[in-house]
């Protein structure tokens, strides 16, 4: 719990979680400061010479890596800013992590070493992730052609991320507490379609496809050098069953039952995102 006036910090402000969690703090009039690459001080994962001018002052932190604490370095860079947090007397650090990554346990064990106050988030698949992300575009064009095979994953609603995170920065008795979160159950991709389907009265096919042919076609297209890196970790390793059993985390934190996927998508679709114009 911060129990100064002092900001929480919000790394990586204008994400899924950080940009939601910061509209809450907002909400309670609590005192926060966005710090990321567009903001005064700037805060940018890439040039650690910097980030103690965006902490400062901090009374808590809430990190997220980019692009994912998985990825080769992100481990080290966490553990390097809450040491140097931590050399600020910033002993308060929230770390949104990903469930069943090694590099992201790495990351964690970091952080755990460095602060006295710390609090582990790992969050499974974003529903966002289908709406704000990389899923988006086989929502659009109603073909979701993954290598994801019949693997079920837990997806957990960012709305509740935010939640469970404005929570353990605001009350007490989350410090040195890890929270699995998860949705309310696991579902398939092949399931995931057919709920988009129904609810957007439109046909959404769910099409598997091999991973390294799925792979190189990424390697084809003008994306950052950190996707294809990224899909590999995410289908070749963390989707494989280790991450299919749904967790209780949110409501430990909350005392109550995560957002389904279901409500997800009838609250999505009312925004018109995945109009079609059609």
């Amino acid at each position: 719990m911060t129990s100064t006036n002092k900001p929480i910090v919000i790394l990586g402000g204008g994400g899924k979680t950080g940009g939601r969690l910061a509209e809450r703090l907002e909400k309670l009039g609590r005192n926060y400061r966005l710090a990321s690459r567009s903001t005064t001080p700037a805060f940018d994962w890439e040039n650690a010479g910097a980030w103690g001018e965006a902490i400062d002052g901090a009374g808590a932190l809430y990190v997220t890596y980019y692009p994912d604490i998985g990825l080769p370095g992100g481990a080290e860079a966490v553990g390097e800013l809450a040491r140097l947090a931590a050399s600020k007397g910033i002993q308060r650090v929230v770390l949104l992590s990903g469930r069943g990554e090694e590099a992201a346990q790495r990351g964690e064990a970091n952080v755990q070493a460095a602060v006295q106050d710390w609090t582990i988030l790992r969050a499974s698949w974003f529903n966002q992730n289908f709406s704000e992300s990389f899923l988006l575009d086989g929502v659009m064009t109603g073909e979701l052609a993954l290598p994801a095979g019949e693997i079920p994953e837990p997806f957990v609603d960012a709305e509740d991320i935010a939640d469970v995170a404005v929570a353990v920065l605001t009350q007490p008795g989350h410090e040195r507490q890890v929270y699995e979160l998860t949705g309310p159950e696991s579902l398939r991709f092949v399931e995931v379609a057919d709920i988009l389907s129904d609810h957007l009265k439109r046909n959404i096919r769910f099409v598997p496809v091999p991973l390294e042919p799925f792979l190189a076609e990424l390697a084809s297209m003008p994306l950052p050098d950190y996707v294809v890196p990224l899909m590999r970790m995410l289908f070749a390793d963390v989707l494989d069953g280790r991450n299919a059993v749904v967790q209780d985390g949110v409501a430990r934190v909350l005392g109550r039952a995560p957002r389904s996927f279901q409500e997800y998508v009838a609250r999505t679709a009312e925004t018109g995102v995945w109009d079609t114009g059609a």
